[in-house]
């Protein structure tokens, strides 16, 4: 996703996406990573906050095996909805050039209860 983000300009970045562009400018809520495995850190400091959590069409990426099934799971989020063609299509690009695992490591199973502290 950050490789889309990169190629729009501040304008196009304003314009199309007004509220992230806010955040981005704000730096509030922002992390600092230090790790080259930095999605793991980020999850290691929001553990037990699962309650009420929605996946994001990123946490459904990060459970696929392949970019086959990436594309599926793309399509079948578009078809349902849950997200629109525009996103769609971004992730899409972002699969092709950057690959599955640009979206963060794998998500094994009962990772949300081993997470959050039940497993």
């Amino acid at each position: 996703m950050y490789a889309v983000l990169a190629d729009l300009n501040r304008r196009e970045l304003k314009q199309k996406y007004p509220n992230l562009a806010k955040e981005l400018e704000s730096h509030e809520g922002t992390l600092q990573v230090t790790s080259a495995d930095g999605v793991d850190i980020v999850e290691k400091t929001t553990e037990h906050s699962f309650t009420g959590y929605v996946p994001t069409a990123i946490d459904y990426l990060r459970r696929c095996d392949d970019n086959e099934q990436a594309e599926k799971t793309i399509n079948y989020l578009e078809k349902k909805g849950e997200i629109n063609n525009e996103y769609a299509n971004q992730l899409r690009r972002t699969l092709k050039e950057c690959g599955l695992r640009s979206f963060g490591s794998k998500k094994e199973d009962d990772y949300y209860l081993k997470k959050g502290g039940y497993g």
